[in-house]
């Protein structure tokens, strides 16, 4: 017990130390864009017919506290990020951070959690009957399923979906709320029309998903059901299920539940495009909006930052998961 606790506090430390490190990096990368906020913003400004002057700007960087120096600044931003869980405010638009997103960020990390348990509940089970099975025209054509779902990218099964859709029902089936629900309070109903058009990007981001982590599993698969250790088991008398599931698929199960955080990262980085078509109002589309259009890096920032401690989050998560599956784990980490 007390090896597996040193585990933990030590994969602890290591995540707040990674969310520590990327906070610099983010904030790093806020400060480089040319420009500081003070000018982008009353360039902003003067674009819409106001006069400025270095005056002008030189007061907004006092007011901005961008006088500072550039670590005391970090020091601020990431205290307000970790006790406060304040972003601070829109280097364009003014508003405040928290308030410009906010359920759009849940409701994108729900998007991408429900496509990352769709892929894991398709991939295993037809992963580990595909290694096990000799049946050609089975393995033949859950290989065929696989690689087109890695061959055809996300956007063009939105595009396709969208078009039967509109061809068929009259409905291009975009939007993640009807219009009566869109800017209402939420309640029963409006969850229930979330979910009835929620549906669609789940299944577009893991149609993707699900392909890549069925060839990992029947990879994993196929390398550990005949290995010594399986052979060995067999001679003890133990076939079908039983050998299956106790032996080759829970090892192969290991590096599945550690590739979580990697799955995850990669359906959040091709939901801004999803969202671009489908268009979704959440963090992904809003993403793309300050990166490439607002030059608003204060915003891409906090949602970048919040992405990468719910990746952070989740392998701490995955890294318990697998030390209770494990001890081998635990011990060589933890230095048992």
């Amino acid at each position: 017990m007390l090896q597996f606790v040193q585990f933990a506090f030590v994969r602890a430390a290591m995540a707040v130390f990674t969310l520590l490190t990327v906070s610099l990096i983010v904030f790093t990368l806020m400060e480089l864009v040319p420009g500081t906020c003070a000018e982008r913003y009353l360039a902003f400004k003067n674009t819409q017919g106001s006069g400025i002057s270095i005056a002008d700007i030189e007061a907004e960087e006092r007011r901005l506290g961008l006088d500072r120096p550039f670590l005391v600044r970090w020091g601020s931003w990431v205290g307000n990020v970790f006790f406060k869980g304040e972003f601070g405010d829109s280097c364009i638009l003014r508003l405040n951070i928290n308030d410009l997103l906010g359920d759009k960020f849940l409701i994108s990390a729900a998007i991408c959690f429900c496509s990352l348990i769709l892929a894991y509940l398709i991939a295993i089970p037809v992963g580990i009957v595909s290694a096990s099975s000799s049946n050609a025209l089975l393995n033949g054509s859950l290989r065929f399923v696989s690689y087109l779902g890695l061959a055809m990218p996300n956007f063009l099964l939105a595009l396709m979906i969208m078009l039967v859709s509109t061809v068929w029902f009259g409905d291009s089936m975009t939007g993640l709320f009807s219009n009566q629900y869109r800017d209402a309070e939420w309640s029963f109903a409006k969850l229930i029309d979330f979910l009835s058009r929620a549906w669609l990007p789940v299944f577009i981001l893991g149609w993707s998903a699900t392909a890549f982590a069925l060839q990992t599993v029947r990879a994993l698969m196929l390398d550990e059901k005949d290995k010594l250790y399986v052979t060995a088991a067999r001679a003890r008398g133990l076939y079908g299920r039983r050998l299956l599931w106790r032996y080759p698929a829970r090892h192969a199960l290991g590096p599945i539940i550690n590739s979580l955080g990697f799955d995850l990262n990669r359906i959040f980085n091709e939901l801004p495009v999803v969202a671009l078509i489908l268009t979704l109002t959440e963090a992904g589309s809003l993403l793309l909006e300050s990166l490439a259009r607002s030059n608003d890096q204060q915003l891409a920032g906090a949602i970048i930052f919040l992405l990468t401690a719910t990746i952070v989050g989740l392998n701490f998560l995955t890294d318990i998961a697998l030390a209770v599956l494990d001890p081998r784990i635990r011990k060589s980490i933890a230095g048992g």
